[in-house]
Parts: C-alpha cells; structure tokens; sequence
C-alpha cells in the first residue's frame, strides 16, 4: 500500500462515499474506485460495505483506517520537524574541543544561543590530538584544535589566534613587568601541563637556546588547577592566554609576554570536507565566521 491510496480511503470514509472523495480529492470517481480496489486486493480484505451507499466502513476497513490516519499524521509530523530544522526551530549541534579550545566557544556559544535558543549545544571533551578523528568519525560534527590538522579529509576554518603568556602571582616579584626574558626565569619553579604538546617542546627548545635551565617543579592535570596554584604563588606557568584570561581580566593572576617566546597560534574549527552538515551546524559556522 501507498500513502496515496491511504489518502484515498481517508476521504472515502470521511466524505461518506466515493463520488464525494473523488471531489474532494480532484479525482474521477473511477480512479478513487480504483485506488480502494487495489487496496482490498494487497490486504485481502474488503473495506467498503458495497451494499451501502454512504461509505460504510467493514470493520477490515475501520482497523486500517486508524492506521491510515496514524501514518498520514507522522508524515505530516516529519515534514514538519525538517522545517523546523531547517528554520533552526529544532536541531543539535554537537562540538568537539579539548580544555583550552573549549574557551573560544564560550563567546561563540553565547551568540548562537541568542541567534537560535531553540537548537541544543553538546559539546564533548577530548584530548587535542582525538578531535580530528572523532570528526572523522562522524561523533562530533565540528572540532576546534589549536593546530593544523594535516588530514586532507578534514576542512579547517581558522577563527582566532592566541599567544602564549607567563602567569604569576599578583605579589610576585615579575608582576610589575610587562616583558621579561628567558634568563630572568631560570630561578623560577614552574608549574606545567602533564600533557605534552608540540608548543611545550618549543619552550624547552627556547631555554636550551638560551642555556637558561627549565626548572619544572610541578605537573597537573588542567590548566584549571594551573592557574589556581599559580594563584597563590606556588609557581609560575606559561599558558595560552586565551585560557587564564577570566583571572587576568579579574587581577588573579598578572599575564607577562616572554620576549623570546612570542609564540602565536591559530585555533581552528574542523569538519569532514565535503560533508553535509546540518542546518545547526552551519549555522553554528557562521556565527563563529562573524564574530
């Protein structure tokens, strides 16, 4: 059966009788006769009682024609529910990011929020290095990484940039400075991420070139607990500025540029190239793209 003769036997019943639906339908009797014909033979049932002029449903028909109003209504529903996702009425949108990246979304999230409240924000935490391929694998429909994913599979969209700052203790002796250099920071004790990453070789890369040495009193796990430490002046840290800018902005910590350590990076949003993104997560891109 079809949803073309469900619709027929609908107005039949409805209409109470065939010549009826076939005006209601813009249809020849003959071809709604028809319709119901067919339907009785795919099911084996008659539908009509034939002995009626009014469109007497069998009780074959009666059982069918709930179904029938039942199919034609999620029809309807699902027509209506793709609208809506195309009218960002409906829909979710779900982001990859690890802490540090999940820091650039907070602004891009805000905006989204007020430019469509009705669509709902996943946003699943990963090691950097995951994102691409959980992009790949379809578990996120975006990821935003702080480097360059080499994959060609993956389409990358730069959207901001961000440096790495020296935080310290608002009563350490380098808070009054605004730059300092490598050499000054060899007597200092450092508090480090416990994960390793390309930029961190670049700063123990930086004190060897300096013949300062790196002295890496403590490893954490969250640059969370980072900043709190560096808070209350149980080392200093460098981190992504991005990342301490809530406490810089409040005075918790002081953000120093290292003069020989101006290390720029880009953070990018990622998706499968060539993928068809949903209406949310396009939506999602231009907002990122706007701000």
């Amino acid at each position: 059966m079809d949803i073309n003769q469900l619709e027929v036997l609908i107005a039949v019943a409805t209409e109470r009788g065939f010549s009826r639906a076939a005006d209601k339908l813009y249809r020849t009797q003959p071809a709604v006769s028809q319709a119901i014909r067919r339907l009785e033979e795919e099911i084996g049932e008659s539908l009509f009682d034939r002995s009626s002029k009014d469109g007497t449903l069998t009780a074959s028909g009666q059982v069918l024609l709930k179904y029938a109003q039942q199919i034609i209504n999620l029809r309807r529903d699902a027509k209506l529910a793709i609208k809506e996702l195309k009218d960002l009425q409906r829909g979710k949108v779900t982001l990859g990011a690890n802490e540090y990246t999940v820091m650039y979304l907070l602004p891009v999230i805000s905006v989204y929020r007020v430019r469509h409240p009705h669509i709902k924000i996943e946003v699943k935490r990963d090691l950097a290095s995951r994102i691409p391929s959980e992009v790949l694998k379809r578990d996120v429909e975006i990821g935003i990484v702080s480097f360059h994913p080499p994959d060609p599979a993956l389409q990358t969209v730069p959207v901001a940039k961000d440096e790495l700052a020296l935080i310290v203790a608002p009563g350490h002796p380098l808070a009054g400075k605004k730059i300092v250099s490598v050499r000054e920071l060899g007597v200092e004790s450092f508090i480090a991420h416990n994960v390793r990453s390309p930029y961190r070789e670049r700063v123990v890369q930086t004190f060897e070139k300096q013949r300062t040495p790196l002295n890496i009193s403590m490893e954490l796990p969250t640059l969370e607990a980072i900043k709190r430490f560096v808070e209350q002046g149980m080392g200093v840290a460098l981190v992504p500025r991005l990342a301490a800018q809530a406490e810089i902005e409040r005075g918790q910590v002081i953000a120093l540029t290292v003069r020989e350590m101006r290390l720029e990076r880009k953070l990018y949003l990622i998706y499968r190239k060539g993928a068809k993104l949903s209406h949310a997560a396009r939506a999602f891109l231009n907002v990122a793209r706007d701000i």
